[in-house]
């Protein structure tokens, strides 16, 4: 595999600060662009950055990087890297905008941010789900005008926590499933210092995250036809979204009825020989095993399991038949790697073993 010089948008933030953990040593990636807003631009990366949010230290070979503008400089950023991963804390609109800017440039860019996620030929992928839908990237290119650049990006980091263990089930026709996430702080970019409202306290509200909860399933189970990704129509998902003082690590409460109801046994089968093309591809952020069942009854727990397989893997326990729905259980992912930086990085890694960026 060849290496690919890569630009981090949003460098400075708690999800560009964890594309950069990640990012220190890739095998397939080189980070040789930092940018951020104007008021970090031309500052070293050690000093722009306010806060170093992550528990690991702020890797060496990139404190004395001089931090670019992310719009001001875009030409030279877009001119100088292979592809970028975004991750800015802007108006929808404003990264929408920006994001065009640097696919229109022939700059590809893989996004963690929502702005794109229901533009009809922008694929959205959980790379073990959804590979196919990368196939409507030449559409989106024809739209654009361009050769190289496009926008590909990732899901709802809390979606990573119930619809991979939702997805080996459908073989069993899921009719409706109802969820109830229970987030991290880290999901809002916070950290117990930064938010201190959340001690000894849940917030039940999270704005629009029941709506992408509901919704984005249906994308990521939708087709592609005629150049568009056309959602699926079913299963009816309900979602409530709660915000919890927990530092990573979103759980899932989920209840799923089916058309034809399976045994325990064969959910638990389905659950342990899921495995997607980043597993087949041995790409290097996948999980060996997709999916962990703990048959403890009280795991996963973010404490002791937001790590599992380096915060890659997926984790499920407490599978039990319900009297209302068929079937409950607990899902659980860690929401900055597998479901942020983690995430998007595999997608990269998927797009760069099929060649969208050369």
């Amino acid at each position: 595999m060849k290496k690919y010089n890569v630009g981090v948008i949003g460098a400075t933030g708690m999800v560009g600060q964890r594309f950069l953990l990640l990012l220190q040593n890739h095998p397939y990636f080189n980070v040789t662009c930092l940018a951020a807003s104007a008021n970090s631009a031309g500052k070293k990366y050690c000093e722009a950055v306010k806060k170093w949010h992550l528990a690991e230290p702020m890797p060496e070979k990139f404190k004395n990087f001089i931090v670019a503008d992310a719009s001001a400089d875009l030409e030279k950023i877009a001119a100088s890297v292979d592809f970028c991963f975004c991750a800015v804390n802007m108006k929808k609109d404003e990264i929408r905008e920006l994001e065009y800017a640097y696919a229109k440039a022939e700059c590809p860019i893989v996004s963690n941010n929502s702005a794109h996620r229901f533009t009809d030929d922008v694929p959205m992928v959980i790379p073990e789900v959804n590979p196919e839908h990368l196939d409507v990237i030449s559409a989106q290119r024809k739209r654009l005008g361009t050769k190289r650049g496009f926008i590909a990006v990732k899901s709802n980091c809390s979606l990573q926590s119930y619809v991979p263990l939702l997805h080996p089930l459908k073989k069993f026709g899921i009719k409706c499933a109802a969820v109830t996430t229970y987030q991290a702080i880290s999901g809002a970019g916070k950290t117990f210092e930064t938010m201190p409202e959340i001690c000894d306290n849940i917030i039940p509200y999270i704005g629009g995250e029941e709506e992408k909860s509901e919704k984005e399933p249906l994308k990521i189970w939708g087709e592609v036809k005629d150049g568009k990704i056309i959602s699926a129509k079913s299963p009816t998902i309900t979602a409530q979204c709660l915000r919890v003082p927990v530092s990573d690590g979103h759980t899932a409460a989920c209840f799923v009825s089916f058309e034809k109801k399976p045994d325990k046994q064969e959910i638990l089968k389905a659950w342990a020989e899921f495995s997607g093309v980043p597993q087949k591809l041995n790409l290097p952020s996948a999980p060996k095993q997709f999916i962990h069942y703990f048959g403890e009854d009280d795991r996963p727990q973010p404490k002791l399991d937001r790590n599992t397989e380096n915060g890659m893997a997926v984790c499920g326990g407490r599978l039990r038949e319900d009297n209302l729905f068929d079937y409950k259980f607990i899902g659980f992912s860690h929401n900055t790697l597998r479901g942020a930086a983690g995430g998007a990085v595999l997608l990269a890694e998927l797009l760069a073993t099929e060649n969208y960026f050369d």
